[in-house]
């Protein structure tokens, strides 16, 4: 068998709705290693949102914020950035009309002070009658503590905008936005009003180019594993593009197939399927 490379998702993918990563995820990934393949993080996160439990996993190199950064090992090989203007109009724009939103840097991740409590309480409102709840407290609620409270962020090295809670609809949203590709959120505690907003021409895909042009390796010989709509691009460009059992209908529908999800060890079963593991 040819050496794969395989791209990760991980919200939904990686870890479950609790940021927990299941022992057969971290199990399969080194056993592929140990085999010879490559095994990439692919995610709309930016690195300083990859908690330990994540990066010490010992990836061969990450494609994050949606594809706008991308390293390998001490290398970084892309680092795009959203213009001040479009980030001021994100701002301008929620602060005006109400809803949150946050923006990522590869270092940092920036926000008003009340968006940021604002956050905190969309979160604590979706899982507040959850049995798991203080599993979520330790993820993303310590995760909220860490954003960077600032009022003027738009000369960082900002790589994409995060709105929740929004007091209008998608559509209404890409309408106003039409500088932005938008989709709905990866993070579904989030909730239904949450959504990414990324550079034009900007995505997972590009950045997996960017990482097979690097290594020489083949777009034939990627796979690439999501569940959710920042995923599509990837899933429909990899070599083999495999979906979680907890996706969208919609995401499910441009993949090669289904596997199932991160609790019923969906990435063992894909890399098993795919003969990268035992």
């Amino acid at each position: 068998m040819n050496r794969k490379a395989v791209f990760l998702d991980v919200d939904g993918t990686l870890i479950n709705d609790y940021g927990q990563v299941p022992a057969s995820a971290v199990a399969a990934i080194h056993e592929a290693q140990h085999n010879g393949h490559l095994v990439f993080v692919c995610t709309g996160r930016s690195m300083v949102e990859l908690v330990p439990e994540i990066t010490e996993l010992g990836f061969d190199g990450y494609v994050v914020a949606s594809g706008a950064f991308v390293q390998i090992g001490s290398d970084v090989l892309r680092h795009e950035r959203l213009s001040p203007e479009a980030a001021r109009h994100v701002a301008d724009f929620f602060d005006t009309h109400g809803g949150g939103y946050y923006f990522q840097a590869n270092d940092r991740v920036y926000s008003s002070v009340r968006a940021r409590d604002h956050l905190r309480a969309v979160i604590t409102a979706e899982v507040a009658g959850d049995p798991a709840f203080t599993d979520v407290q330790h993820g993303l609620l310590t995760y909220v503590e860490t954003i960077e409270v600032t009022g003027d962020p738009y000369d960082a090295h900002l790589t994409k905008a995060v709105y929740f809670d929004a007091p209008v609809s998608i559509d209404e949203i890409r309408a106003e936005f039409t500088d932005f590709e938008i989709v709905p959120s990866s993070v579904t505690v989030f909730g239904a009003s949450a959504g990414e907003m990324m550079i034009p021409g900007v995505h997972k895909a590009t950045g997996i180019d960017v990482v097979c042009a690097h290594l020489g390796i083949d777009r034939a010989d990627t796979i690439a594993i999501g569940d959710s709509y920042n995923d599509v691009e990837m899933l429909e460009h990899a070599g083999v593009g495999i979906v979680m059992g907890n996706a969208p209908d919609e995401v499910k529908a441009v993949a090669d197939e289904v596997t199932t999800s991160p609790d019923e060890d969906g990435v063992q079963l894909a890399f098993r399927r795919h003969g990268l593991i035992g």
